[in-house]
């Protein structure tokens, strides 16, 4: 399903490729393995900062010439920022790679940090952030994974608070890059109208003089890291926002193909027990939903729900019915297949872009080290059975495991009491 290579170069740096000779695009994406867990509880946000730093300008270019550069020849430019990497990307005509590549890599070499532009953009980001704390669905994200990490770096926002972001400097971010922007710690990866040995060398030409440098660690997860069983967040809105989270294990364990089954059938699309019986049935919400998050060494199945504010308690006692019955009797023959079928189906239709092929290489590199083939992905799939789903439910859907958060007017839970009671109903 792709045609992969790889090289690492003298400097650490990782060069993956995809080569799509039938496609007029490439994607290309510069990953460096950090992100907000590996960030001091003083420097809260510092990646997701830096992130939008490498756009304001370099000793070449600044910052309007770099978006020129890419979008004057029709590409697309970004980044994104996660728990464990962060990524620069582009997606342009097969014909404007290698410039693309430049700008990218002089963003990541370059940047200067102007201390102008700096300030403007920590306004910015302040403003982004209290952006999101008024989206209630967004802030009950955000109290959930408080929730469920307590005390830890994965509990933080990525992209910080006004007081980290306010209080953080230009020397500040400029030593956390040395640190974690250094080639044992880079991947630059490709997919589309390329050949892999061109972008070994165009590569090595921009980035091969980077420091080797190492990966730094970050803080584990263990047993002593707690949880919050319930968070209430008074909001005078019109509905109640909810979000389960259950920790989890992290990415590489050989039950994630299973979990990803479970959460199919629970709540992964329209066809699921949830959106069928809590809005099509029941009519108690407009948006219901499951995911699951892996990490390295932990992870969440998350269930989030915009409810009725009058029927919040209602909502909630029918999503726990639904957990007891995934825990209690195996899924059907004909229900197991369609989930299976579901998630094979996306992983196929996910790798027809070029983005989405550059984006699993270059973060299956970057995060657990190798590139993981999408065959072993659907093999892990087709094997799990009925009695897989069953037993990981009873193992993962507990109570001491549960996290609920809820964002909405006063009153609709009843206080922390009874929403606990409602969380130990999944049992």
């Amino acid at each position: 399903m792709m045609d992969v290579s790889q090289t690492e170069l003298p400097c650490g740096v990782r060069v993956v490729s995809a080569p799509m000779a039938s496609v007029e695009s490439v994607s290309l994406g510069i990953w460096t393995g950090v992100g907000g867990r590996y960030e001091p509880a003083c420097l809260g946000g510092a990646s997701h900062f830096i992130e939008h730093m490498l756009f304001k300008g370099t000793r070449r270019r600044n910052a309007r010439q770099i978006s020129n550069a890419v979008e004057g020849v029709g590409g697309q430019l970004n980044a994104f920022t996660q728990e464990e990497s962060t990524c620069f990307y582009a997606r342009v005509g097969f014909d404007h790679s290698w410039r693309a590549l430049d700008v990218l890599c002089d963003m990541y070499l370059n940047s200067l940090f102007d201390g102008r532009e700096l300030d403007r953009e920590r306004n910015v980001i302040v403003e982004e952030i209290m952006m999101y704390r008024d989206q209630p669905p967004h802030h009950v994200q955000e109290v959930l994974t408080q929730s469920l990490w307590k005390s830890h770096p994965l509990g933080r926002p990525i992209s910080g608070d006004p007081e980290t972001i306010r209080r953080m400097g230009r020397k500040d971010m400029i030593a956390f890059m040395e640190r974690h922007y250094t080639g044992r710690n880079t991947v630059v990866a490709f997919a589309g109208r390329v050949r892999h040995e061109e972008c070994v060398k165009r590569t090595a030409d921009l980035l091969g003089g980077l420091s080797r440098g190492g990966r730094a660690a970050c803080r584990p997860v263990t047993e002593s890291v707690g949880q919050r069983p319930v968070a209430l967040v008074s909001k005078d809105i019109e509905q109640s926002h909810v979000a389960i989270g259950v920790r989890v294990f992290g990415r590489e364990d050989p039950r994630r193909y299973a979990l990803g089954v479970l959460n199919t059938v629970l709540g992964g699309n329209m066809s699921s027990r949830l959106f069928q019986n809590v809005r099509e049935k029941r009519g108690l919400a407009y948006s219901i939903h499951s995911s699951v998050q892996l990490l390295a060494d932990s992870g969440a199945l998350v269930i989030e729900a915009g409810l009725d504010r009058g029927r919040t308690v209602k909502g909630l006692e029918v999503v726990m019915a639904e957990i007891r019955r995934l825990r209690n009797a195996p899924v059907g023959g004909a229900e197991l297949k369609r989930a299976k079928d579901f998630v094979v189906g996306q992983v196929r239709l996910g790798l027809e872009s070029t983005s989405r092929q550059m984006l699993w290489a270059g973060e299956n590199l970057v995060t657990i080290g190798r590139f993981l083939p999408p065959e072993e992905v659907i093999a892990g799939i087709a094997a799990v059975t009925a009695e897989d789903v069953r037993r990981l439910a009873r193992e993962v859907l507990v109570a001491k495991r549960a996290s609920l958060a809820v964002v909405g007017p006063d009153g609709v839970i009843g206080g922390e009491k009874k929403a606990a009671g409602l969380l130990a109903g999944m049992e």
